[in-house]
């Protein structure tokens, strides 16, 4: 995946850190690297602000309550702690300003690489991040419109996966005959074949890592080791990546597409259809507690939007 550097090289990130320097690179697929170059004073000052909000916290014999030494303090405290704290002090807003100073719209917190940091020297942290890349939606509705015109298929019937082929029996099917569930498989298909959707490779490892740690998890219940599991099923940790990384790139375009419809057909979802949602889940009063959080009902708004566009695809069928 190759990248090209936008806009100026070299750019201060706000006037309150002028000396903290920033280059950015985007690829294809919409992914944006920034990489910013701290010097090392800002570090150390942060680092010192760090030690002294911990002392207040941390009680060693012979000195007084937050009076310790910092080296003392930085005894008791693991590296890694400090280094966490120190830089949650200095990346927010060198993020904020990064994204003000190069107009982006990022669709995912960054993740943070640390490039270089050597004592006494200018230290480099790399955020990685993306945007949602244009495309193009096509005359989508033309597709379905074709495949809902009697066009024979080869379709899958019931959960076992018995597969009719035409010849098999008399009853052959078309579009119009099938489910609704089959329908909206068949749209989804149609969908994601005729969509092309540049899928930005941090989307695709999230995605990844959540569907391997669901998989960890659901082990764990049953009291299974990931190893004991893949020689069961005659598969090894890289394949079972590379099988998860292909869905993750299926759902993911599936859901930019719907989301790029949504916003084209103008699809609204009403604050009534939300609480309704959540009232659904009020017989579980712990599941009703989680999802009512601001950030919970966007997710839900943005699945019940989802949702609407797919049920009207459907009905073109």
């Amino acid at each position: 995946m190759g990248y090209f550097l936008t806009m100026a090289k070299q750019k201060n990130t706000s006037a309150n850190s002028e000396s903290v320097k920033s280059v950015i690179a985007r690829s294809d697929d919409g992914t944006i690297q920034i990489t910013f170059t701290i010097p090392y004073l800002k570090i150390e000052k942060a680092k010192n602000e760090t030690l002294e909000e911990l002392a207040k916290e941390i009680e060693i014999p012979g000195f007084r309550k937050g009076k310790a030494p910092y080296e003392q303090i930085a005894n008791r405290i693991s590296q890694q702690s400090i280094l966490e704290k120190t830089l949650g002090r200095i990346l927010p807003d060198l993020l904020s300003d990064a994204i003000t100073e190069y107009k982006l719209t990022p669709a995912v917190y960054p993740k943070f690489e640390l490039v270089k940091a050597k004592e006494g020297e200018d230290w480099q942290i790399r955020a990685i991040t993306c945007e949602i890349p244009e495309f193009d939606l096509g005359d989508y509705k033309q597709s379905l419109a074709t495949l809902a015109l009697g066009k024979k298929e080869i379709i899958g019937v019931g959960k076992a996966g018995v597969i009719w082929t035409p010849g098999k029996d008399k009853s052959e099917k078309k579009v119009g005959d099938l489910s609704r569930s089959q329908k909206e498989q068949k749209v989804i298909e149609t969908l994601v074949a005729s969509i092309k959707v540049p899928t930005p490779k941090i989307l695709i490892d999230q995605e990844t890592d959540a569907r391997l740690s669901n998989l960890l998890s659901r082990l764990e219940k049953l009291g299974l080791t990931l190893e004991s599991y893949l020689a069961s099923i005659g598969k090894t940790a890289e394949s079972i990546r590379k099988e998860y990384e292909t869905q993750a790139v299926g759902s993911i375009g599936l859901e930019l597409i719907l989301n790029k419809i949504a916003e084209k057909e103008k699809v609204q979802v009403d604050e009534g259809e939300i609480t309704k949602t959540l009232e659904a889940a009020s017989a579980d009063p712990k599941l009703r507690e989680k999802l009512d959080t601001p950030e919970q009902k966007r997710l839900i708004k943005n699945i019940l939007i989802r949702r609407h566009v797919l049920d009207s695809l459907i009905s073109l069928m």
